[in-house]
């Protein structure tokens, strides 16, 4: 469990941008623009795929070099 730990902190940090975006939510000024966290939505994303490539890489890698040596 500790070799995921990197791609367990990325998954939560993730989880937490996702999150962060739904609960600060949108709003209209008075102006007319949109007012929203929207930068949340592709760190958020793009956390949660480098937190998969890395616990497959971590599973993987490891079971790759054992079979050839």
């Amino acid at each position: 469990m500790k070799k995921y730990l990197f791609s367990i902190i990325l998954g939560i940090m993730s989880f937490i941008c996702l999150m962060g975006y739904n609960i600060i939510g949108s709003t209209v000024l008075s102006d007319g623009t949109l007012s929203e966290p929207f930068f949340l939505i592709p760190i958020g994303l793009l956390l949660a795929v480098i937190s998969i490539i890395s616990a497959i890489l971590i599973y993987i890698v490891p079971k790759f070099i054992k079979i050839n040596n």
